[in-house]
């Protein structure tokens, strides 16, 4: 049940406290079991928590993939339990190392969720989605977004949570009353109180103003790629495309979902002739390449300024792939024929992309699955004067039908904007489609599943915050080696207790 609860927190607003009441459960649970004991506490609770907050995976699986119904819970089981054997093993380690200090075992407890959530990001090509985090976007602990970034969230959350819970713990266990409940809980408040207080800080400046217009089409899934479906969708996209009011027009991924030279010659061109003579600029989702070069999932930009570039278009390619679905990992062939998605092996773009630039600004575009990568976008930012003043995500999570996945993905987008302090565009298929400003705000949004236009007003942003700055030079690592020196200390510190117990003289 705690771990249900924990992918609650992923969706409520303001659900922050209830994030922290279960890890400080969890952290309790495993300080009064043996390593062997706590592993599958760790297990149980990451199944549950993975599983129950990405159950919609069963309807790209099983509705649009044509999975039978018991192949495809099976598989999601498997996933979630999997990705859980990382906090298994983590909390073997604190059940393992801890000493009853508590701060200390607090500090080891949140040094080993780090870790988890790191290797969950991370390995094998990583699945980040729901990190602890994200539960805190309009919380006080989003002011360290920043600083720290998600992840760095997650372990002030997890230090805080495991402060009390432990305290509690202690305070029971030694029946002095609860002094070191009380302790923990006044440095909990303490600690919120001051994030809330001082705020994220101005690491970004104003920039210029764009005029926007994000289409959400809301084609259905299976209707996508349907020959017989495809032409209405086209000819709408188009349409909203020559109509659109903005300065800057921003369409979802694959919302032209063929490749240029399959189009009819007279619909491509009508579209580049459109914005390429006149003083708007549009960025949108389709496939390019060629059966020589191999093909990408791209974003294409066109202005006047593009004209002059091959094919007439900026061009942005996907780097961060979503395995399965645009690259089949190797050995898995056989689950892939299985399903009847239309699942591509992608060519990977290159990960310090280039922005599109327009009327001052610079549009960072990203796809679907990327913005879930933080440090990936950090790379951008290497160098500040060229770095993104606005971001756009394009998404088509239409695989996932009308499900949690919609608001869980609009609050990653609105956690990537406190990293950087960067406005974001989002334009989807089926939804979120909205502007968030700088502060994580979304100021102008459409209903989720409706076919409609969003016209709103975004501002640039320059400068660069801490986060930025040390992912973009050193990615992840300085999080990791953090947290692998914490948990050295608490093994160094157990070695030292366990060898003072074996030399203290026995008495008769």
């Amino acid at each position: 049940m705690l771990g249900v609860a924990h992918a609650l927190t992923f969706t409520v607003t303001a659900a922050w406290a209830l994030q922290m009441a279960v890890v400080a459960a969890l952290a309790w649970r495993a300080s009064c079991a043996s390593p062997r004991r706590a592993a599958a506490i760790g297990l149980t609770f990451g199944a549950a928590w993975l599983g129950a907050g990405t159950w919609w995976l069963f309807i790209s699986l099983h509705v649009y993939g044509g999975l039978a119904s018991w192949l495809a819970v099976l598989a999601i089981g498997l996933l979630s339990t999997l990705l859980s054997l990382y906090l298994a093993a983590a909390l073997a380690v604190f059940a393992h190392w801890r000493g009853g200090a508590v701060m200390c075992d607090a500090t080891l407890f949140a040094a080993v969720w780090l870790l988890t959530e790191l290797a969950r990001g991370v390995i094998f090509t990583g699945f980040p989605w729901i990190a602890s985090g994200y539960a805190h976007v309009d919380g006080p602990l989003a002011a360290l977004a920043p600083w720290l970034g998600v992840y760095g969230i997650g372990f002030v959350a997890a230090l805080l949570s495991a402060w009390v819970g432990l305290g509690c713990r202690e305070s029971m266990r030694r029946r002095v009353g609860p002094v070191a409940m009380v302790l923990g809980a006044a440095g909990v408040i303490a600690v919120l109180g001051a994030a809330a207080h001082f705020g994220p800080g101005r690491f970004s400046q104003p920039g210029g103003t764009l005029r926007v217009t994000l289409l959400q089409g809301n084609v259905a899934q299976n209707e996508k790629f349907a020959l017989d479906q495809m032409p209405q969708a086209l000819a709408w996209t188009q349409r909203a495309l020559l109509a659109a009011r903005g300065e800057l027009v921003v369409a979802p991924e694959t919302v032209i979902p063929l490749l240029p030279n399959q189009l009819d010659p007279g619909y491509w061109q009508t579209i580049a002739d459109h914005f390429h003579r006149g003083p708007q600029a549009v960025l949108f989702g389709l496939p390019l390449g060629n059966e020589l070069a191999g093909y990408t999932n791209s974003a294409a930009g066109i202005s006047a300024a593009t004209a002059t570039l091959p094919d007439g278009i900026f061009r942005y390619d996907k780097h961060h792939l979503v395995p399965f679905g645009e690259f089949i990992p190797f050995g898995f062939h056989w689950f892939t024929e299985l399903m009847r998605m239309p699942l591509g092996d992608f060519n990977r773009g290159p990960l310090g992309a280039p922005s599109f630039a327009f009327h001052g600004e610079r549009i960072g575009a990203n796809i679907c699955y990327e913005d879930l990568f933080g440090e990936e976008l950090a790379a951008r930012f290497e160098n500040p004067p060229h770095a993104p003043t606005i971001f756009a995500n394009i998404s088509n999570i239409g695989w996932f039908g009308d499900t949690i996945a919609i608001p869980q993905h609009l609050q990653i987008s609105r956690m990537r904007t406190l990293e950087f302090q960067r406005p974001m565009l989002r334009a989807t298929n089926t939804g979120a489609t909205a502007v968030i400003d700088h502060h994580g705000r979304v100021v102008a949004s459409l209903p989720p599943l409706t076919r409609a236009v969003l016209d709103a007003e975004v501002q640039g942003r320059t400068g660069i915050t801490p986060f930025a700055w040390w992912a973009s030079h050193f990615g992840l690592w300085p999080l990791t080696l953090t947290a692998l020196g914490l948990v050295g200390l608490a093994a160094a510190r157990s070695r030292r207790r366990v060898g003072k117990a074996r030399r203290a003289p026995t008495h008769s």
